[in-house]
C-alpha cells in the first residue's frame, strides 16, 4: 500500500528546528535541555503516531472495497487428523465412542492445546489386529512388522495381485469375537499417493470398482460370506475406511497360513482383478477414526430482535467451520432448511417456539418474508435483512433478550504443524478408553488468507465472473475452493494427464499446491476430490479436466565456500542452507519469493548469486558449483530444464565452508 507520510520522529524533530532560524531567529538555544525543543520533541511524537493511523487508512479501504465487491478475507481452516484409540480391557467386546469426543495435542509456551473432535461414532474392538498376513495365491506372507512400522509398506495381494489372492487379518480376544461394526482404516502406500490424477467429469463412486472383492470370515472348517457396509477405499486404490459387519459367534479361533497361533480370522479375497498396478499399503489399522481441528458449541444465545432492519450480532467462538456435508431440517415457515456452518434459529412467536433459518450468501436474492441471515465466519457476525432484502426477526416481548440462539456450530482453524503422535490428551472420558494418538501427521490446517493475497485474488475474482474458461479462470477457481487451503494452482490447457506426449483439444489439467509445512506439499485425495467437484460447477460442458498434485525434483547444491576473515564459519553455513532451501521452496521460492516457478528451470547464475550475496561470503571455491537433481548430477556451468508444470525442492545441500589459506 502506498505509505502517505514516511517521516518518522528524528525526521519531523529536524525539520521543526530546521525553520526555527526563518520564523523565530530570536530562538538560539537549540539544546535539548530547553523547553521550546522539548515541546517540538512532544508534538513530533504526536504527530509521528498521527502518521501512523494516517497510513493504515489505504489498507482498510482497500478491505471495505473488496467487501463491497463481495471478496471478504478467507476464514482460517481447521486441520484434519485420524485418531486411533486403544482400550483399557482386551476382554471386553466393544467400545462405543461418540461423535465429538475431544482429544487435544499440546501447545507450545502459553498457548491453548489444541482440540480436535472425531467427526463420526466409532464402535472401538476390544480384539486387537494381531496378524497381518498377504495370499499371492500361492503362499502366506507374514506383513505385521511392516504394517506396524512407519515408512514400510506390503502388497495386500502379493506383487501380481492374481486372482485367488487375499489379505489375511488375525484377531487376538480372550472372548468371542465381535458381531458390532468392524471398522478398517487403511493406508495406501506413499509411492501410491504422491500423484493421484482426479477426473472431475465423473463421479467416482458411480463407476465401476477396479477389482471385485468378497469379505469372509473363518468358522473352523470353510470361508463364509462377511457383509460389507461401505468400502472407502475403492478396492485399495485409494486412503480410507471399510465398514464390515462382524461375524459375532460364528467365527472361530484357528491356526492360518505362516502362523502358530490361535486368531480370529477375516480375509478380503481378490475375485476379479483390472488393477493396472498391484495396490501397497503403509498399513490397516483398527480403532480409528476421522477427528477435525473444532469445537463443538451448543445452544448459545447470541441476543434477541429489537425488531429494526439490518440487526447484527456476534458468535462467542471463531472462526466457525464450514460443514463437510450440509444437513437438512425442517425451518421456519414450513421450509427445509440446509445448515451448512452455524444453525440460527429465532423465536417469534412463543417463548421456546424456535424456527431454525437459512444461512446465504448475501441478501440480493431475498425477498421480504425470507427467514434468511448472512455469516462471515471469520467475525462471527451474523447479519439479518432489513424487510426488504431479508426478512426482519420479530422482538419477542416475553424473551426480548434471547430469542436468536445459535443451536449448534463448530468452530477452530488455523496453521498448524502437529506430527505423528502429537495428539495424544484425551479430553472427553469414555469409559473403558486408555489412550488415543494419531499415527500419521495432522493435514489441512491453515491461517486465515492475508491481506495481500486477497489482493492478488481480487482481479481473479472481478475476470472470471464464477465460471472456467481461461487457464486463469481455473487456477483462480482452484485457489478459492471453499474447505481446502489451495496456495498455488497451475493450469495446463490441452494437457492430459495420460497423454502427455500430445496437446489434447478440450483437456485441462490443473496443478494445485496446498498450503503445508511440508519442503514439497502434496495434497491428499480429499483436497482433490473438493477441487475437483468446485471446477466440475464452473467449467463449460466441452471441457475435460483433471486435478492432479504437482510432480516434484529434488535439488540438492554442492558447493566450497570462501568466508570472510571477520565472519563466524557456522553462520554463513547456516545462512547459505536456509537460503537455498527457500530459494527452491514450492511455495516460498523462486526469484519473486511467491514460491517456484511452475516448469520454471534452474538457471546456474541465479543460483551462483544466491550464494554469493549471502553476508559473510568471499568467493566460491575455483568457482565450482554443481547442482543435483533428483540424485543425478548436472553438468557444470550449465542451466538445468524443468518439464512442464513440475516444481522443485530441497531438504538439505552439500555446503563446505572454510577460511581464506592465502595471506
Amino acid at each position: 500500500m502506498p505509505n502517505l507520510d514516511d517521516r518518522d520522529f528524528s525526521r519531523i524533530v529536524s525539520e521543526a528546528k530546521a525553520l526555527i532560524p526563518r520564523y523565530a531567529p530570536e530562538w538560539t538555544d537549540h539544546n535539548d535541555s530547553d523547553p521550546g525543543i522539548t515541546l517540538v520533541q512532544l508534538f513530533a511524537w504526536m504527530t509521528e503516531m498521527m502518521l501512523y493511523r494516517l497510513n493504515q487508512v489505504p489498507e482498510l479501504n482497500y478491505l471495505k472495497f473488496l467487501e463491497l465487491l463481495g471478496i471478504e478475507l478467507k476464514p482460517a481452516q481447521p486441520a484434519r487428523a485420524e485418531l486411533t484409540f486403544t482400550l483399557s480391557r482386551d476382554d471386553a467386546d466393544s467400545v462405543f465412542i461418540p461423535r465429538g469426543s475431544q482429544v487435544a495435542a499440546a501447545a507450545e509456551g502459553d498457548a491453548q492445546p489444541l482440540i480436535f473432535e472425531t467427526d463420526e461414532s466409532l464402535v472401538a474392538l476390544g480384539a486387537k489386529l494381531a496378524v497381518v498376513q498377504s495370499f499371492d495365491g500361492f503362499s502366506y506372507s507374514v506383513e505385521t512388522t511392516k504394517n506396524d512400522s512407519a515408512g514400510q509398506w506390503f502388497y495386500p495381494f502379493g506383487a501380481h495381485a492374481r486372482e485367488g489372492a487375499a489379505l489375511v487379518l488375525g484377531f487376538d480376544s480372550p472372548v468371542a469375537f465381535t458381531a458390532q461394526q468392524i471398522n478398517l482404516a487403511t493406508y495406501l502406500a506413499a509411492e501410491q499417493r504422491k500423484a493421484p490424477i482426479v477426473h472431475c467429469d465423473l463421479d467416482l463412486e458411480s463407476m465401476p470398482m477396479p477389482a471385485t472383492l468378497q469379505w469372509e470370515y473363518w468358522d473352523s472348517q470353510f470361508w463364509q460370506p462377511l457383509s460389507l457396509d461401505k468400502d472407502g477405499t475403492r478396492a485399495f486404490t485409494r486412503s480410507g475406511h471399510i465398514y464390515l459387519q462382524g461375524p459375532g459367534i460364528k467365527a472361530k479361533k484357528d491356526k492360518l497360513g505362516s502362523v502358530d497361533r490361535l486368531l480370529y480370522w477375516i480375509r478380503c479375497r481378490l475375485v476379479q482383478s483390472t488393477y493396472e498396478i498391484a495396490p501397497r499399503l503403509n498399513s490397516i489399522v483398527t480403532n480409528t477414526v476421522a477427528a477435525t481441528q473444532a469445537v463443538t458449541v451448543r445452544d448459545e444465545v447470541v441476543g434477541g430482535s429489537d425488531g429494526r432492519p439490518n440487526q447484527t450480532f456476534r458468535l462467542a467462538n471463531v472462526p466457525v467451520v464450514e460443514n463437510d456435508s450440509p444437513t437438512e431440517i425442517d425451518g421456519a415457515d414450513g421450509l427445509r432448511v440446509s445448515v451448512s456452518s452455524v444453525q440460527i434459529e429465532v423465536a417469534e412467536a412463543q417463548v421456546n417456539d424456535f424456527k431454525a433459518w437459512q444461512q446465504v450468501e448475501d441478501f440480493f436474492a431475498s425477498g421480504p418474508q425470507d427467514p434468511h441471515f448472512v455469516l462471515n465466519r471469520t467475525t462471527g457476525e451474523i447479519a439479518f435483512g432489513d424487510g426488504q432484502h431479508g426478512r426482519i426477526p420479530v422482538a419477542n416481548p416475553d424473551n426480548p433478550a434471547g430469542n436468536i440462539v445459535a443451536r449448534v456450530y463448530r468452530y477452530g482453524g488455523g496453521k498448524t504443524s502437529l506430527g505423528p503422535d502429537t495428539i495424544t490428551d484425551l479430553q472427553t472420558f469414555i469409559a473403558g478408553v486408555e489412550s488415543a494418538t494419531n499415527r500419521y501427521a495432522a493435514l489441512g490446517g491453515a491461517a486465515e488468507e492475508t491481506l495481500a493475497d486477497a489482493k492478488l485474488r481480487a482481479p481473479q475474482v472481478l475476470k472470471s465472473k464464477d465460471r472456467a474458461v481461461t487457464s486463469e479462470d481455473f487456477e483462480y477457481l482452484a485457489l478459492s475452493t471453499p474447505g481446502v487451503r489451495v496456495r498455488r494452482a497451475k493450469a495446463l490447457p490441452l494437457y492430459h494427464p495420460k497423454f502427455t506426449g500430445s496437446p489434447i483439444p478440450g483437456a485441462v489439467t490443473v496443478i494445485v499446491v496446498p498450503d503445508s509445512d511440508a519442503p514439497n506439499p502434496v495434497p491428499n485425495e480429499a483436497t482433490l476430490q473438493i477441487v475437483c467437484a468446485h471446477l466440475n460447477r464452473h467449467r463449460l460442458l466441452t471441457s475435460e479436466v483433471y486435478v492432479v498434485a504437482p510432480v516434484y525434483h529434488k535439488v540438492k547444491v554442492e558447493a566450497e565456500i570462501i568466508v570472510r576473515a571477520d565472519a563466524d564459519l557456522g553462520e554463513v553455513k547456516r545462512a547459505v542452507d536456509d537460503s537455498l532451501q527457500t530459494y527452491f521452496h514450492p511455495l516460498l521460492g523462486g526469484e519473486d519469493r511467491t514460491g517456484w516457478e511452475f516448469g520454471g528451470d534452474i538457471f546456474y547464475s541465479r543460483v551462483y548469486r544466491a550464494i554469493i550475496d549471502i553476508p559473510g561470503v568471499d568467493r566460491i571455491q575455483n568457482n565450482q558449483l554443481v547442482i543435483w537433481l533428483d540424485r543425478f548430477r548436472n553438468d557444470f556451468c550449465r542451466d538445468t530444464t524443468i518439464e512442464a508444470g513440475a516444481l522443485v525442492y530441497s531438504t538439505e545441500h552439500a555446503i563446505t565452508v572454510s577460511y581464506s589459506t592465502e595471506t
